[in-house]
C-alpha cells in the first residue's frame, strides 16, 4: 500500500500540468475557434499572439488571457466578463463599449487604449498601467475612460495621468494610492469612492478617510 501512494505521488509530479513550475500555454483549438467564430467562452489563450486583430464584439466570456499580447486589437464592443487578464498586453488597443464585467486586469497594460463607454463594473484593475510615459514622468497620451462604467471596480496604485474619465462612473470604487494628476473627471460619479492617498487633478494627495470627495 504504502509503494502505491509513493508511486501515485510521483507520477502527479512528471505528469505535465501538475507540479510546481509546470509549463503552460494556450491551446490552438480554442484560438483557431476565436478566429472563425469570433466566439470562445471560458477557452483557454494565455500568452497568446491576439495582437493587431479585429476581434470586435467578440464573446470571450470568463477567457484565460492571462499574459496575452492584444496590443493593437480591435476589440471594439467585445464581450470579457469574468475574464482573466492579468498581465496581458493590451496597449492600443480599441476596447470601445466593451463589457468587461469583473474581469481580472491587475497588472495589464492598457497605455494608449480605448475604453470610452467600456463596462469595467466591478473590475480588477489594481497596478494596471493606463497611460504612456516619456522620459521620468511627461505625459504622452493618457487613457480614454469617458463614459465608462467602474463603479466598485478596484483601481488601487494605478496611474490615471492626464486621463480622460468625464463622465465616467467611479461610485463605491476603490481608488487608494492612485494618480490622477491631470486627468479629466468633469461630469465624472466619485460618490462612495475611496480616495484615500490618492493624488489628485491637481497634483495634491487626498487625505486618508477621503470617500466621495478628496480631502486635502
Amino acid at each position: 500500500m504504502k509503494r502505491f501512494i509513493v508511486a501515485s505521488i510521483v507520477t502527479l509530479l512528471v505528469v505535465p500540468g501538475f507540479g510546481a513550475g509546470a509549463g503552460h500555454c494556450f491551446n490552438p483549438a480554442d484560438l483557431q475557434h476565436l478566429k472563425k467564430t469570433l466566439r470562445c467562452p471560458g477557452c483557454d489563450l494565455s500568452d497568446a499572439g491576439l495582437n493587431g486583430l479585429n476581434l470586435s464584439h467578440a464573446r470571450l466570456v470568463g477567457a484565460n488571457l492571462t499574459g496575452a499580447n492584444l496590443s493593437g486589437a480591435n476589440l471594439g464592443g467585445v464581450t470579457l466578463s469574468n475574464a482573466d487578464l492579468t498581465r496581458a498586453d493590451l496597449t492600443g488597443a480599441n476596447l470601445s463599449a466593451a463589457r468587461l464585467r469583473r474581469a481580472d486586469l491587475e497588472g495589464a497594460d492598457i497605455s494608449g487604449a480605448v475604453l470610452d463607454h467600456a463596462d469595467l463594473s466591478g473590475a480588477n484593475l489594481t497596478h494596471a498601467k493606463l497611460c504612456k510615459t516619456k522620459g521620468a514622468n511627461a505625459i504622452m497620451r493618457g487613457a480614454d475612460l469617458s463614459g465608462a462604467s467602474l463603479d466598485s471596480a478596484l483601481l488601487e496604485h494605478i496611474s490615471l495621468r492626464g486621463a480622460n474619465l468625464s463622465s465616467a462612473d467611479f461610485s463605491h470604487a476603490n481608488i487608494t494610492n492612485a494618480d490622477l494628476s491631470g486627468a479629466n473627471l468633469s461630469g465624472a460619479n466619485i460618490s462612495g469612492a475611496n480616495l484615500s492617498g490618492t493624488t489628485w487633478q491637481d497634483g495634491v494627495s487626498c487625505k486618508e478617510s477621503s470617500v466621495g470627495i478628496c480631502k486635502k
